[in-house]
């Protein structure tokens, strides 16, 4: 939950400041190198919430599928894995096509 607030968060605060400069105006008026790496940040931060989502459903569904061996298959390691695949597979959709 802390990732999905993390990820929503930067959404708010990095994503939608410049996404509402650029309403405002109708035109990008920051610099032009800034805009491939907003791009970037937004389809990060968009990806890694659907991920955590799509994490946070796998865990309840393992929980509900086998709640007694649930906290033997679900340790905080894998957990911080499954965190980490999470942030690694957004940040390399968003930042290896630039």
């Amino acid at each position: 939950l802390v990732s999905l607030f993390m990820s929503d968060l930067m959404v708010g605060l990095v994503v939608m400041p410049p996404a509402m400069l650029n309403q405002l105006y109708g035109h990008w008026v920051l610099r032009g190198d800034f805009c491939s790496l907003w791009y970037s940040f937004d389809v990060m931060c968009c990806s890694a919430s659907i991920l955590n989502l799509c994490v946070i459903s796998l865990d309840r569904y393992l929980l509900i599928i086998s709640p007694l061996k649930y906290k033997l298959r679900m340790t905080s390691c894998r957990a911080l894995w499954l965190i980490l695949a999470t942030w690694t597979l957004a940040a390399l959709a968003s930042f290896l096509p630039i």
